[in-house]
């Protein structure tokens, strides 16, 4: 990646119209951090500590849950360290780091839901053949293929946003370095690319989506063959977390990359939702309505609970 700037660094500005309010949101955003890596992580220790989890449907729950860790801590740390009243600066690699793993992350959970609804496809639509189509080999490569994809699709983003030259201005109006809020610094004519990434943006996003949207037709067509109640039942709760996490992660893309007019402050709430709430919540929408899970979770903190007391 050629870097033809003269700007060395930038500075992050926050969230627009926030003034005066930086302890609150400090506190608020650090208790958001804090519980999405310690739910993501205990997530992470009950799938590891629990036989019966170990099947495919977990191992990409697994791969979710690393990534939702990961995820908000692209921005978090930095926007917690200049909310409590440190400096705002940003270096330009730091700036390019940022856009990059927030993308890449991004992109790789996109997939991921992609793969999972997938896999809820095989394990209700062919349940004898489960095993066979969903075998360990093809779990891996179906996990690496969502980093690889993701990567690609990061690098073609941040490769199109800092080969453009930053020669002047370095004042981000943003909390964190996005693609929308660099182009406006850049000193050139920004129009053709962005056109380039609404479409790449736009395009994956939608293109799982219109995947995950046949593998839930195919499901809902199964389910509604079946004729126990309770049967019906027990295949939609498999489902319904998943979806939940969709609905979640899929419609602050819509409202931040493909609206007619962005709006700064719409952007950086929805972000923060995308960045902050969505990993935080994902451990409770797959705890809560999964007996397994919240069973091992049990084991989990009791084991816990019982080496801090012998400390």
């Amino acid at each position: 990646m050629r870097n033809l700037s003269v700007v060395t660094q930038f500075v992050l500005l926050g969230i627009p119209h926030t003034e005066g309010l930086e302890t609150t949101l400090f506190v608020l955003f650090l208790c958001f951090y804090i519980f999405t890596l310690v739910g993501n992580l205990l997530i992470l220790l009950a799938i590891a500590f629990s036989t019966r989890l170990h099947t495919p449907m977990y191992f990409f729950l697994c791969q979710l849950s690393v990534c939702d860790v990961f995820f908000p801590s692209v921005s978090s740390p930095k926007m917690l360290f200049y909310l409590s009243g440190n400096s705002r600066v940003i270096s330009y690699a730091g700036c390019v780091c940022q856009l990059f793993f927030y993308h890449f992350l991004g992109c790789t959970e996109c997939f991921l839901y992609t793969v999972m609804a997938y896999d809820r496809f095989v394990a209700i639509c062919h349940p004898l053949r489960y095993s066979i189509i969903m075998n360990y080999k093809v779990c891996a490569v179906l996990a690496i293929g969502t980093s690889f994809f993701g990567s690609i699709q990061a690098t073609f983003l941040t490769t199109l946003t800092f080969q453009l030259p930053y020669c002047g201005p370095n004042v981000v109006d943003y909390y964190f370095c996005d693609i929308p809020a660099m182009l406006k610094l850049a000193c050139a004519d920004t129009s053709a690319l962005e056109m380039v990434g609404l479409i790449s943006v736009g395009l994956m996003p939608l293109s799982c989506f219109l995947l995950i949207l046949t593998s839930y037709s195919c499901i809902l067509c199964s389910i509604l063959k079946i004729r126990s109640a309770e049967g019906r039942h027990r295949a939609f709760s498999t489902c319904s977390a998943h979806l939940t996490a969709i609905l979640l992660a899929f419609m602050p893309v819509v409202l931040i990359y493909l609206q007619p007019t962005p709006n700064p402050w719409l952007n950086a709430a929805v972000q923060v939702l995308n960045n902050l709430v969505t990993p935080m919540l994902n451990p409770l929408i797959y705890s809560l309505r999964n007996k397994e899970v919240k069973s091992s979770l049990k084991k989990v903190i009791q084991q816990v609970s019982v080496l801090s007391k012998k400390r």
